[in-house]
């Protein structure tokens, strides 16, 4: 019984990296889509989300079976609990690329108001931090799981140069609001989907030790600080 159980949790988090792969990719293309302004190619992100979707909700049956029959306790029952969690932050990550996609096909044949450049960096950075933290959870790495977060503080510089250099369009001319606007929620898209990464190492660290601790990047301090 326990050899099976053990499989069931390997074939598990065999799903969950595959789900994980989906969503990196579906991110990488949405941006890349943007940045060519490829209508396209975000129609397809369009289908893969419906299979981001499936693939969630599979997985949450799947765990949801081996609770019901298996019963399991203390580190078992953490980290189904914890498979569960990080299902619902893929599918949440997939709809922020979908988000993408959709503000490509809104823009229909308007140029960007500028060429991307922070943007896909921080998607390349966002992605890179997700791969190395479900890496993290499936081998119950709870040691690399604290170290990454700290890789958020890039994102969100990044995030803020955006935010500069839209508001200075703007500001030069009013009419370029619409098309700041859009790229700003592109920005804004990738910077929660590091947030969410965080929220991935918290659950690794939690089904290690049993606590669930909030993990603070020395961004997120700074402002705690100055409020």
């Amino acid at each position: 019984m326990r050899k099976s159980f053990e499989s069931d949790i390997q074939h598990l988090k065999d799903e969950l990296l595959l789900l994980g792969s989906m969503v990196e990719q579906s991110t990488l293309d949405a941006v890349e889509a943007l940045k060519k302004r490829d209508l396209q190619a975000s129609r397809r992100i369009y289908e893969t989300d419906l299979k981001i979707n499936a693939k969630r909700y599979a997985i949450e049956e799947q765990v949801m079976v081996l609770i019901a029959t298996q019963q399991p306790m203390a580190h078992d029952l953490r980290l189904l609990a914890s498979i569960l969690e990080v299902a619902g932050e893929l599918e949440r990550m997939g709809d922020y690329a979908k988000g993408i996609a959709m503000i490509n096909l809104r823009m229909g044949e308007q140029p960007l108001l500028k060429p991307l450049v922070d943007v896909p960096r921080m998607a390349q950075i966002g992605t890179s931090m997700l791969h190395r933290a479900l890496t993290a959870f499936v081998n119950e790495d709870a040691e690399t799981a604290r170290q990454i977060p700290a890789e958020d503080d890039e994102v969100d510089l990044l995030y803020n140069q955006v935010y500069r250099e839209l508001m200075t369009f703007v500001l030069e001319n009013p009419k370029n609001i619409e098309r700041a606007n859009w790229l700003l929620w592109v920005a804004h898209n990738l910077e929660r989907l590091a947030d969410r990464v965080t929220n991935i190492c918290e659950r690794t660290i939690f089904i290690v030790t049993g606590e669930i601790k909030e993990i603070k990047s020395s961004y997120d301090e700074l402002k705690e600080n100055s409020n």
